[in-house]
């Protein structure tokens, strides 16, 4: 069933009646010359203009782009204000395979739309989009980072991304062994592309046994060839099986640890750059009651987000990169919440985002 815009009445549901709506606002986007079909989704504008990427993926049906929106733009908010910004959250998705319908015209005519916005959300790469793109859409739209150092930009974000989550990792390691190292632990990573890839750079230099898998072989080509020390499992079933697994780190989609994987993981600690790992409510306890320790992904994912938005004020990479550091101290201070409270660290983190933000409404 569908309302008078076309749009599933069950979408329209969770946007003004469920704990996973709330949002500001949530444009329809489509320009039939170009076969642009997108939604950018506004959840929060309290701590300042909304912040966040925009997806280019060939979702399953329009449906599954509007819900990915409202719940990428829901845990922008929440990434941004435990990182400290003066943003709010926002999303946005394209719908279609990049491969096959992106072009020149399709991100000049996506740029007008978020241009139209006013300022109202800023946009930088996700999935499926990157610093050449970001390029494009900024000749039609000045709300946008993520670009190249050619075109005032500070370039590829992932580079700061993974830093963080390495310092969301080694926090976890503190917390749970006592020691800020992943050195001797077994972290396997799931998708090494764009973040994972630079990921496994910092756990190899830091003496960790890497095991990886992605869907790509050339990107585990690409790691394999120069690291050949590096394992490489047949596919993340495998991989979260994997005997004397200390970390899982799971780098590419959402929805990584739910019913049939948390069953099975031998990991102790789930720290990755992969936005939504939790599929639905009550995952977060299921891990909790199998003692697995996990750092929320909005918060140690937080570095990419902290460099695009430096980006708008004149970049700086040791800034940013400075400001990506405090991700550990986040991190353990979460973990510290959680436990004094007896909740999941998912639930501190929540509860501290929005603390802050509800801070930022009431001035």
């Amino acid at each position: 069933m569908t309302d008078v815009t076309g749009a599933p009445v069950d979408v329209l549901h969770t946007l003004f009646h469920s704990d996973q709506g709330g949002h500001e606002q949530v444009v329809i986007c489509q320009d039939r010359a170009s076969g642009l079909k997108a939604v950018i989704a506004l959840h929060s504008t309290a701590l300042g203009p909304a912040l966040g990427g925009t997806r280019f993926y060939p979702y399953a049906s329009e449906a599954d782009a509007v819900a990915d929106a409202l719940n990428l733009s829901r845990g922008m908010s929440y990434k941004n204000a435990l990182a400290g910004l003066d943003h709010g959250g926002g999303k946005a998705v394209i719908i279609g395979d990049p491969e096959k319908i992106k072009s020149e015209e399709l991100l000049l005519a996506y740029g007008r739309f978020v241009a139209s916005l006013g300022g109202r959300y800023v946009t930088a790469c996700d999935v499926g989009t990157y610093v050449a793109d970001m390029d494009v859409v900024a000749r039609e739209c000045r709300w946008t980072t993520g670009r190249s150092p050619e075109n005032g930009g500070a370039g590829d974000s992932s580079v700061l991304t993974a830093f963080g989550v390495f310092q969301g990792m080694r926090a976890s390691a503190q917390h749970l062994w006592g020691d800020p190292t992943l050195r001797g632990r077994k972290v396997g990573v799931a998708g090494v592309g764009k973040v994972g890839r630079h990921l496994v750079e910092h756990l190899l230099s830091d003496g960790a046994e890497v095991v990886i898998t992605d869907v790509r072989e050339e990107s585990l080509r690409a790691i394999t060839e120069l690291h050949p020390e590096v394992t490489v499992a047949a596919d993340t079933d495998a991989l979260i099986r994997t005997e004397g697994l200390d970390v899982y780190a799971p780098c590419a989609l959402g929805g990584a640890l739910n019913d049939d994987t948390v069953p099975v993981l031998t990991a102790k600690v789930v720290c990755g750059a992969a936005n939504n790992q939790l599929a639905h409510p009550g995952v977060e306890k299921d891990l909790a009651d199998r003692s697995v320790l996990y750092a929320p992904d909005y918060v140690v994912n937080a570095g990419g987000v902290i460099q695009v938005a430096d980006e708008l004020h004149g970049f700086d990479f040791d800034r940013c990169k400075a400001k990506a550091t405090k991700i550990f101290d986040t991190t353990l201070e979460i973990f510290a919440r959680a436990k004094a409270d007896g909740i999941p660290p998912a639930a501190a983190a929540d509860r501290l985002a929005e603390q802050r933000m509800a801070e930022a409404r009431s001035r």
